[in-house]
């Protein structure tokens, strides 16, 4: 698949992976504009996660919950800076681990740990479906939360099962840091400048439909993405993408959710035609 996507323009709005995705599109030779859909910051105040980690360590978990990748190494960090990672990795072995889907596990391996189960669905809801088949009674379970989302709903399904949830926030966005560059982008597609825009979380799609309307440039979202191949990652982005009139174009072969495949099916549909700065020139 050596520089299949050669002269394309991929628009990517990932942010806690971008530096992988980024590589991984500009090994097939396409041309990479990033446009991290949020800043991500350390959470202000590291007391909470200090504590957290502490409480990890002295009574081990017996469930842990992660909801994105980003989250556990930004827990990491502080495990480091304490100098306690020998201990805190220790005590998470010893853990059964559950993934929102394939990059808290990616997440995990990097810590030379594994994931039990991975969700089907990386969403609260398939966390929540996830462990509704399993005993939490009496359990500790550790839930790592990711910012601007109400999670009482996904609390209280594992609470009711009757587990002690302890949760931790490791890490905070800074929306308007990003706001300026999603307008350019968004400009961008709407002047037909972009091959594809390729969309690996649901919360990018929240982020660009928040954003034009906060700056008033719906509608050239709205032409950006009728003259821009859309690409979603899976099921979650797709549904997103889909509740606000908007379609699939490019999906990745025998339901492989990730990065890889989603690549190799834009490199398939792309090259039935020229890229747009060749057909330009």
């Amino acid at each position: 698949m050596a520089e299949r996507l050669n002269g394309y323009r991929i628009l990517i709005l990932e942010t806690r992976e971008e530096a992988q995705f980024s590589r991984l599109l500009a090994e097939q030779g396409a041309d990479v504009l990033q446009c991290p859909a949020f800043t991500i910051h350390d959470a202000p105040d590291p007391a909470p996660i200090e504590a957290w980690i502490r409480r990890a360590i002295e009574r081990p978990l017996d469930d842990l919950v992660l909801m994105t990748g980003e989250g556990l190494r930004r827990l990491m960090k502080v495990v480091r800076r304490l100098g306690v990672e020998a201990e805190f990795v220790g005590s998470l072995a010893k853990a059964r681990k559950f993934a929102r889907g394939p990059k808290p596990g990616r997440a995990l391996r990097e810590i030379g740990l594994e994931p039990q189960m991975t969700t089907e669905k990386p969403t609260s809801e398939g966390v929540a479906e996830m462990l509704s088949k399993l005993d939490l009674t009496g359990h500790r379970l550790g839930l790592q939360l990711y910012p601007d989302k109400d999670h009482a709903t996904l609390i209280g399904a594992i609470k009711a099962q009757g587990a002690e949830v302890d949760t931790v926030l490791p890490y905070v966005y800074d929306a308007q840091a990003a706001d300026a560059n999603i307008v350019t982008a968004i400009e961008e597609m709407a002047q037909g400048r972009i091959d594809a825009i390729a969309l690996t979380n649901l919360g990018q799609v929240r982020r660009l439909i928040e954003v034009a309307r906060a700056r008033g440039c719906e509608d050239r979202l709205r032409q950006g993405f009728e003259r821009t191949p859309i690409a979603s990652v899976g099921p979650a982005v797709s549904d997103e993408l889909k509740s606000h009139g908007l379609r699939t174009d490019i999906y990745p072969a025998e339901d492989a959710f990730f990065m890889r495949p989603l690549i190799s099916a834009m490199a398939a549909a792309l090259s039935k035609n020229p890229p747009r700065a060749a057909a330009r020139s």
